[in-house]
């Protein structure tokens, strides 16, 4: 079993920064995949970035060259570096761990989120 802890989060204003960390422990860190979801008021859950233990990476095309995942297994810690923030990308972040096949990633564990928000 693993858990997952996010932070990071807070107010922005567009254009701006922010990077969420996601601690993980219980299983390791050697987890096949790693992710970060997003879901906004009304919305349904949708995946912005995930990683596999290889570096595959996949990226929603709402945040292609403004996010960025990355991962440190030494500090069990995921990353989502965010640049040029936009009111659309206000929402609360969930880490989530899982495994990839090559083709697609899949995730079963879930962490209880960080919210951002963007201003205009």
């Amino acid at each position: 079993q693993v858990q997952l802890v996010e932070s990071g989060g807070g107010l922005v204003q567009a254009g701006g920064s922010l990077r969420l960390s996601c601690a993980a422990s219980g299983s390791g860190f050697s987890i096949n995949a790693m992710g970060w979801y997003r879901q906004a008021p009304g919305k349904e859950r949708e995946l912005v970035a995930a990683i596999s233990s290889g570096g595959s990476t996949y990226y929603a095309d709402s945040v292609k060259g403004r996010f960025t995942i990355s991962r440190d297994n030494a500090k069990n810690t995921l990353y989502l570096q965010m640049n040029s923030l936009k009111p659309v990308d206000t929402a609360m972040y969930y880490c989530a761990a899982g495994s990839y096949n090559g083709d697609h990633f899949y995730f079963g564990s879930w962490g209880q989120g960080t919210q951002v928000t963007v201003s205009a």
